[in-house]
């Protein structure tokens, strides 16, 4: 072990003796190797610093050329906007001199036409005064001023004039009749030929008809609450009097009496007849009825084959089947104009379809809940227009009073239409009071024209005989009146269907032999 302790020892002295000893060596060594390295990278340096000055100069020289040319473009194009500018300038001077002559020949003008306004000036008020001279010289010699002159021939040429205007009016319309009147008369007699109608008749009462008078007094309950329950849930009035088994029901709306009498019906047949069970009994009955309002509805919209129609709409029109018109049920008239207005648009080679729905349509104004103010044209157009129909039928529902103005072919077959459902015989009532009334307004109204003798309404107001003193009216004036008064019956009066006119004049030559 000692051995070789003193071997490692012996090795470890020796290795660090040669390593003191070549340091020295050592570093002479890497003195020479960096001083040759740093030699190589001078000259590398410089070799570097040569190109890259080169390469800038070069890069110089490039950007310096191409600075020179756009210069040198620039300047061209200054050269070019330059030239166009003083060619404009030049323009422009010769257009100033040029306006500026045209200025001096208009001011040489006004001042010539100047001087011929004074001239023309001048000259009219000498005309005015020889004018005025001659008009002393006539008023002279005719012993009239010139406005009594003018007043006289004023008047006549208007009295031509007038005479002249209803004969050629009165020519106007023969011409279109004789082109028009035939074949109107064809489409509507085949109109009228293909439509089979009701007379229907609705009043303002309903009769309820009992089995015994011993129900009236359940019916009016202990000190009149029976009664009193049912008028005040109904709206209607009841009237119960000596009229044997028989109750009267009153009012103007035709669905409260209808909830009114059915209400009576279920009552009656129950038994229990007391405020409690009206009121339920009543409003049951209501739901049943606006139920049996939109079946109505629908009912007439499938009969008719119409499509789209909306839900409102469809419950006015089952509304109608409630109301009157003149004594005409509302409904029956609405699909006997649907029927018509589709069967002349089909003659005048219309949209069939469109006419009958604007038929069915044309009165649902009659049948207001809230708006009873507006009329019922102007009402239903709104209505129609606000669920969507066509413009076409909104048109002809507003138009069908003239209250309007007629925009398609449409609205005057809608009117044409109703007119024909609603003037034919038994299709309304009349009560005689107002009948008697518009005979006596015919009457007066041909009364009212100079020269009418006598004026007799006949045919139940269809015709209108007008006796004129032959002393009075010449028969050109006799003529002119037949046409005056038909003209102002359609402007002042409203009737159904149409009114003939008929003038007669009569001289008599009476002489004796004696």
């Amino acid at each position: 072990m000692s051995e070789i302790f003193y071997i490692i020892i012996g090795l470890v002295v020796g290795l660090a003796v040669g390593y003191f000893a070549g340091i020295p060596l050592i570093k002479k060594q890497n003195q020479a190797q960096a001083n040759l390295l740093l030699e190589e990278a001078k000259s590398k340096a410089e070799s570097v610093k040569q190109s890259k000055m080169l390469e800038s100069k070069e890069k110089f020289l490039s950007l310096k050329s191409e600075h020179d040319k756009e210069v040198q473009k620039r300047n061209s194009e200054i050269q070019v906007s330059e030239n166009r500018i003083k060619q404009k300038e030049q323009s422009l001077d010769d257009r100033l001199r040029v306006s500026k002559q045209k200025e001096d020949e208009v001011e040489k003008v006004k001042q010539q036409l100047g001087a011929q306004q004074s001239g023309l000036a001048r000259k009219e008020q000498e005309l005015e005064s020889v004018r005025q001279q001659q008009i002393k010289m006539l008023e002279k010699v005719a012993t009239l001023t010139a406005e009594e002159a003018k007043a006289q021939m004023i008047e006549a040429v208007k009295a031509d004039a007038h005479s002249e205007a209803i004969a050629q009016s009165k020519i106007i319309v023969e011409e279109a009749k004789l082109t028009a009147t035939k074949d109107a008369k064809r489409i509507i007699l085949q109109t009228i030929q293909r439509t089979a109608a009701e007379t229907a008749i609705e009043n303002t009462v309903t009769v309820f008809n009992l089995e015994n008078d011993e129900v009236k007094g359940r019916i009016i309950g202990r000190e009149g609450r029976n009664i009193r329950a049912l008028e005040g849930a109904t709206g209607i009035e009841i009237i119960v009097d000596d009229t044997p088994e028989a109750i009267v029901l009153s009012g103007f709306d035709p669905v409260r009496r209808e909830i009114a009498r059915l209400s009576l019906h279920r009552l009656v047949a129950d038994g229990r007849i007391h405020p409690a069970r009206i009121e339920e009994v009543v409003e049951k009955t209501r739901k049943d009825i606006e139920q049996e309002i939109i079946e109505i509805g629908q009912r007439t919209v499938i009969d008719l084959g119409l499509t789209g129609l909306h839900p409102e709409l469809i419950r006015i029109v089952g509304r109608m089947r409630y109301r009157s018109s003149y004594g005409q049920n509302l409904l029956k008239h609405s699909r006997e104009v649907a029927n018509l207005c589709a069967t002349m648009a089909t003659e005048f080679g219309l949209n069939a379809k469109l006419a009958k729905r604007a038929g069915l349509l044309h009165d649902i104004g009659k049948v207001p809940e809230d708006d009873a103010e507006t009329p019922h044209a102007l009402l239903g157009m709104k209505w129609a227009e606000k669920y969507g129909e066509h413009p076409e039928v909104i048109n002809a529902i507003g138009a069908h009073h003239d209250e309007i103005e007629m925009t398609s072919m449409l609205s005057p077959i809608i009117q044409a239409c109703d007119a024909i459902s609603g003037s034919r015989p038994g299709a309304r009532r009349e009560d005689t009071e107002n009948y008697i009334k518009r005979l006596k307004d015919l009457e007066a109204l041909a009364m009212s024209f100079r020269g009418v003798d006598k004026a007799f309404a006949i045919q139940a107001g269809r015709e209108l005989r007008v006796m004129v003193d032959s002393e009075k009216a010449t028969d050109a004036e006799a003529d002119n009146l037949s046409f005056e008064i038909s003209q102002r019956i359609m402007k002042e009066m409203i009737y159904p269907g149409q009114i003939k006119i008929t003038v007669i004049r009569e001289k008599r030559a009476v002489n004796f032999a004696k």
